[in-house]
């Protein structure tokens, strides 16, 4: 367990479409939940989901086996890792998360500021 069950940003039985739908509602930036990832894959149990700019950010959320750590998106040199998917939150409340917009090859950042709930 990541320690995410209990937090009021995890949806847990929520889909892609419900959560940006959701996330385009609040349109705040800085809104965010954790959902888990639609493909269910172990390595990548769960997706970050953040609104920015008037665009909503799917990012995944990797478990490293080897150290039993989890870090965000692709894989990176020198990435920074989390022992739980709270400690992801809890860091990104504070620090600003990097944004990349794949289509568009743009950075932008935001920290984690506003839980948003799926009704």
């Amino acid at each position: 367990d990541a320690g995410v069950h209990s937090k009021a940003w995890y949806a847990a039985t929520c889909d892609r479409k419900t959560a940006e739908d959701a996330l385009y509602r609040s349109n705040k930036d800085g809104s965010f939940l954790i959902r888990k990832s639609s493909g269910q894959d172990s390595r990548q149990p769960y997706t970050l989901v953040v609104f920015y700019n008037r665009r909503v950010y799917n990012i995944p959320i990797r478990f490293i086996e080897s150290t039993r750590q989890y870090a965000l998106g692709r894989e990176k040199c020198g990435e920074e890792r989390f022992d739980s998917v709270a400690e992801i939150v809890e860091n990104h409340q504070h620090t600003s998360l990097v944004l990349i917009d794949s289509q568009n090859n743009t950075k932008d950042s935001t920290k984690l500021k506003y839980i948003v709930r799926v009704s």
